[in-house]
This record gives C-alpha cells, sequence and structure tokens, in this order.
C-alpha cells in the first residue's frame, strides 16, 4: 500500500497505532472482506488505504453535524476504549456514555431524562449541605447512589435532546445502541474490525477496535472533527504527538506483516 494522506490521517499514523490488525480468520465477517488487504499467520490485515479514505468522509460527515449545532454521542463500552472515548468527548465539548448502555437511553429518552434529573438534584442537595443534616447511614448511602448514576449517567448529564450523530466503538458490542440509533433515525460513525458487520453503519472506519493506540487515534480524530465543524481550535489528540515506535513501520505487504503486538492485535 502506498503512502497516502487525507485531511485527516496518514497510512503511516495508523500503521504505528496499529490499526491494520484484525481478528483470526476464522472470526471474519465476510462482509468484511473488500476490507481486507491480506492474511498473515491467520490474521487478516485490514487495507489502511481504505481505513484512511473512510476516517476522512467520517471526519467530513462529523465536522458538518457539529457545524449544523447538533450534538454527537461518542459511545465505546469495551475496557480497551473507556479512556479515549472519556477523554476526547471532553476536550471537543461533546456527549459520551463509556460504561454500560442502558436501554432506551436513546429510544426512551423522556424516561432517562428523570433519572437525570434526580441525579442533578441529588447533587444539588449535597451541594447545599443537606446531607449534612440526615443521619450518617443515610447520607452514605445517597452519597453511593450519585456515584452509580454518574457511572451510567454521568457522559449524559447535560445532553438535553437527542444527538445528530452516534461514533461508536465495535458496533458489535455496542448492538443495542446501534439498534436504538437505527430505530431512532440517527446516523452512525463506528470503527468496524474484521469480525463485524459494516452494514448498519453509515460511516464505517475498517480498523482494529481492540488496540488502544488505534482506538485513541480514531476517537482523536472524531474529537478534532467535531471542533473543527464548531469553529475551535483543533489541539492535536495525544495519539498523534506520542513518541515514534522504537522502529520504523512500513506498509504491509502480503509477505512482510509483522507479527500483531499483544498491545495492537484485535482480541481472538
Amino acid at each position: 500500500m502506498a503512502e497516502t494522506a487525507t485531511a485527516t490521517t496518514t497510512i503511516k499514523q495508523l500503521l504505528e497505532a496499529g490499526a491494520h490488525f484484525g481478528h483470526q480468520t476464522g472470526r471474519w465477517h465476510p462482509k468484511m472482506k473488500k476490507y481486507i488487504f491480506t492474511t498473515r499467520n491467520g490474521i487478516h490485515i485490514i487495507d489502511l488505504e481504505q481505513t484512511a479514505v473512510m476516517l476522512d468522509k467520517a471526519y467530513q460527515f462529523v465536522k458538518q453535524v457539529a457545524a449544523d449545532g447538533n450534538d454527537i454521542l461518542f459511545v465505546g463500552t469495551k475496557k480497551q476504549s473507556q479512556e479515549a472515548i472519556e477523554q476526547e468527548s471532553k476536550r471537543c465539548g461533546v456527549y459520551y456514555v463509556n460504561q454500560r448502555w442502558l436501554g432506551g437511553t436513546l429510544t426512551n429518552f423522556t424516561t432517562i431524562q428523570t433519572r437525570i434529573d434526580y441525579l442533578v438534584r441529588l447533587e444539588d442537595q449535597k451541594a447545599r449541605g443537606e446531607f449534612n443534616r440526615l443521619p450518617k447511614k443515610e447520607a452514605q448511602k445517597l452519597d453511593e447512589e450519585i456515584v452509580r448514576l454518574n457511572r451510567h449517567f454521568g457522559g449524559i448529564k447535560e445532553m438535553t435532546r437527542l444527538p445528530g450523530a452516534l461514533f461508536i466503538v465495535d458496533p458489535t458490542k455496542e448492538k443495542i445502541a446501534l439498534a436504538e440509533a437505527h430505530r431512532m433515525r440517527i446516523p452512525v460513525v463506528g470503527i468496524v474490525d474484521t469480525n463485524c458487520d459494516p452494514e448498519g453503519i453509515d460511516y464505517p472506519i475498517p480498523a482494529n477496535d481492540d488496540a488502544i493506540r488505534a482506538i485513541k487515534l480514531i476517537c482523536g480524530k472524531m474529537a478534532d472533527a467535531v471542533l473543527e465543524g464548531k469553529g475551535g481550535l483543533v489541539v492535536p489528540a495525544a495519539a498523534e504527538v506520542a513518541e515514534p515506535l522504537a522502529a520504523p513501520v512500513s506498509a504491509p505487504e502480503a509477505t512482510q506483516v509483522s507479527e500483531p503486538a499483544d498491545e495492537t492485535a484485535s482480541e481472538g
């Protein structure tokens, strides 16, 4: 694959992040065939030229959603994505879910809002010192309730309307969120690994959805798109300014694909 660049990323960045490593060939989804470059040692290798192009399309879409004044909801509850989802959504000022997706978050938004309102009231009461007048056990119970509710709703606490788009890491894992987005006709951008079904994803980004560096890189690009759409200054994501790998990485030729390291290879 030749070195190419888009408005948002380069093949080299994707390679260094391990975005090209897919799953074992026995775990692939046939509809991902067109995004697979080759196979090496039982692992599918993703075509990063296509990844770069499709990442750019997703970037332009997210930028336009933000420019139109709509919200974007970042979703990634798997362990590898939780930190990047929270950090990058906060950096660009959008909402996120990085713990368990609660059914009805989109399709029963009114009910979800009542739980969020309850959380806000509890936090307000605590801030005013009202918990100090309660018995110790009761105050402790309410403190625990605040922690529990923030774990579920902290990232969407200020979301007062449905988002204009979802950005999902691993739509296979987030199938409930994906189904709710479809039902509410909300467009979806998603990182799709070789075991994913890309159909139903409006803007699929074929890439390793298990490698932390790849997730951080792509989450950072989506956050940059939001910032650019809002007309704000785009601050490079951490994944872009990280120290380079000790050894240079070349494009994965069919006979020259390096072994997937533990950090970058898709699980399974």
